[in-house]
């Protein structure tokens, strides 16, 4: 059988979208809304008589079931001990189903906003949450699911662009530069003493966090893996070197009170940094086949783009040869 041209997405219409809720027994509305999303496609499906429902269908050869089913496993436990996380429902038993070849999972509509992270009352309720979270993610680790290493995020990463992406007056910049780079994060990561790996978000930066009634609810653990703690802790902190101790001191505060928090994992702050930067232009180069992605991310791969990546590396290079962070 041959596959049709375009892609997969192409055949996620609204009438298929709203078949496969009603699938399992709901009525919709009509109403559908596509939400901020990329590597999944996720969408608002309004119920009649009954609030809206989040329906988010998984992006093709991505996850396995099995790695898909981890991730909603760990949502159910965090759910279960009352945190505030959105866990996709369960319907007769089951969190994950299939329509017309797609994998989808339902979810319930929560609302709020992005949390204000210069405020430090809101960094310190975000790092009990967190301290809670890794304290139970801790408690056993996934079998399915991948760790966030040097390999997958640096490596394999430098190799893709430099082989497909990187303009040719640029190559040679760019191969010198991550051969230094990726030398010193295998070094930093080697350099830290045992670090534990647990389940964690992930993805934690503000826009995975919905903001209410001064309390916070997690969404989107998608990218949920085996990595050090501070993975979840460091995309929360912004600005200079003063104002990210003074931001990571109050996590940390707040942290310790639900789960200990070890300091050697402070140098690897800078190192998971540079690993995202590095990843995030591979996914955009992998994922350019979309149509979704080319009118979202119009400033990829253009010369001045790669300028300015093979810069920000740079700097990061820098950085890495940095004291890290300490706490106050």
């Amino acid at each position: 059988m041959t596959e049709e041209p375009g892609h997969p997405f192409d055949a996620l219409t609204p009438d298929l979208i709203m078949d496969a809720v009603e699938s399992l027994d709901y009525v919709c509305d009509g109403r559908l809304l596509a939400l901020n999303s990329y590597e999944n496609r996720v969408y608002q499906v309004g119920m009649e008589d009954a609030p809206p429902l989040i329906a988010k269908f998984y992006r093709p050869r991505r996850w396995s079931n099995q790695q898909i089913l981890e991730e909603h496993q760990f949502c159910f436990e965090l759910f279960e001990h009352e945190l505030p996380v959105v866990a996709p429902l369960e319907i007769k038993g089951q969190s994950l189903f299939t329509f017309a070849g797609f994998r989808f999972a339902l979810y319930p509509r929560r609302g709020g906003h992005a949390p204000e992270l210069d405020n430090l009352d809101n960094l310190y309720l975000l790092g009990k949450l967190l301290g809670r979270i890794h304290n139970i993610g801790a408690a056993r680790n996934y079998v399915h699911r991948p760790e966030l290493d040097t390999q997958t995020f640096g490596h394999s990463s430098a190799a893709l662009i430099s082989e497909h992406y990187i303009p040719p007056e640029l190559k040679l910049s760019y191969d010198t530069l991550t051969r230094d780079l990726l030398q010193a994060l295998d070094e930093t990561v080697a350099s830290v003493e045992a670090p534990q790996l647990i389940r964690v978000h992930g993805d934690c930066h503000s826009g995975n966090i919905l903001w209410r009634d001064d309390n916070a609810h997690f969404v989107d653990l998608d990218d949920s893996r085996m990595a050090p703690a501070v993975q979840d802790i460091w995309m929360l902190l912004s600005g200079d070197r003063h104002r990210q101790m003074q931001q990571l001191a109050e996590i940390v505060d707040g942290y310790n009170e639900f789960y200990a928090f070890h300091p050697r994992e402070l140098r690897l702050i800078e190192a998971l940094r540079t690993l995202r930067i590095m990843h995030y232009a591979a996914w955009l180069a992998q994922r350019w086949d979309d149509p979704a992605f080319p009118p979202a991310f119009p400033w990829f791969n253009t010369p001045r783009y790669w300028g300015e990546h093979i810069l920000e590396l740079r700097e990061q290079l820098a950085a890495l040869n940095e004291p890290p962070l300490a706490l106050m």
